[in-house]
């Protein structure tokens, strides 16, 4: 998995570990006294976690799978003469980071550094258009929401037909048609990418704010933080910051394998193909679920 800077090249976490463990005491004089629980609440890591960390940054290494992506605004500071660029629609001076997850939970690709004002839809066509961009092989896709095109390798909902997951909670009626049901069954499975952000920005108080680094520096701490993230929920069984309540806010609205460059979608564009295969899904799927509630 990369994840990638909009300026520089990308980092990457290993799977190497080095040999050489951190001692315990070394581990107490940066966390000082406390031990578990105090590196959880300083470091939202145990120190088994924070010890593998440590290791892992003292040689060069990697993480690295099909889920869901969106993109997600981070507020940032940026010079005066930039703010027209980064300003979104609802005036918030923001990056538009793009996000791919997958079903863990995990990050597998992440794009920081485009201006507020740039779409989504453009922010993707960069990504999938990079030389170590996301690479998406022939065969496989990512759910995605309305704002972008459904076509080979981004599967959208259906357009002005319910979709959000709170339209069907609460005793809401049950979906009166193929186009509902397809959609209720997306938003219950891509709600993982904004789960996903509101967890990262959850945990990380520095996201929830802008921060006065240069531009590039506040890229790299987004970068960071989704390193970070993967990071926990790889090396500890219970992530603390999960099992708390997502506040409202938080949320936004709405195996290792070298692929061959040849073989991987480089284009966003719609397909009657495509169209015609989400149709023949939506009424499969409808089909089924009349069966099974005797429709």
């Amino acid at each position: 998995m990369y994840i990638r800077n909009r300026r520089r090249g990308h980092s990457s976490i290993g799977r190497r570990v080095n040999t050489l463990p951190l001692r315990r005491d070394a581990l107490d004089n940066i966390i000082g006294e406390g031990g578990d629980r105090n590196c959880i609440w300083e470091l939202r890591m145990s120190l088994n976690a924070f010890a593998t960390l440590c290791e892992l940054l003292q040689i060069q290494g990697g993480l690295d799978e099909d889920g869901a992506l969106d993109g997600t605004y981070i507020d940032v500071t940026v010079p005066k003469s930039d703010k027209s660029r980064y300003q979104t629609r609802k005036s918030r001076i923001s990056t538009n980071v793009l996000g791919v997850c997958n079903r863990n939970m995990n990050f597998v690709y992440v794009l920081s550094g485009w201006e507020g004002s740039a779409s989504d839809s453009r922010v993707l066509r960069d990504a999938i258009t990079r030389r170590n961009g996301l690479k998406i092989p022939i065969g496989c896709y990512y759910l995605v929401d309305a704002g972008y095109t459904n076509g080979r390798g981004f599967l959208s909902p259906y357009r002005n037909v319910r979709y959000h997951v709170n339209e069907w909670v609460q005793g809401h009626r049950a979906p009166q048609n193929r186009l509902e049901l397809f959609n209720k069954k997306h938003s219950s499975a891509r709600n993982v990418i904004e789960r996903c952000f509101g967890l990262l920005k959850k945990r990380w108080e520095i996201l929830r704010s802008p921060s006065f680094y240069p531009i590039r520096v506040q890229s790299h701490i987004i970068i960071a933080c989704c390193l970070l993230q993967n990071f926990i929920r790889m090396n500890m069984d219970v992530d603390p910051e999960e099992d708390a309540t997502l506040l409202q806010e938080h949320i936004p609205v709405g195996d290792d394998t070298i692929v061959d460059e040849a073989d991987t979608i480089d284009a966003v564009e719609s397909s009657h193909e495509w169209t015609q295969w989400r149709e023949d899904l939506a009424t499969e799927m409808w089909e089924i679920w009349r069966g099974e509630h005797g429709a």
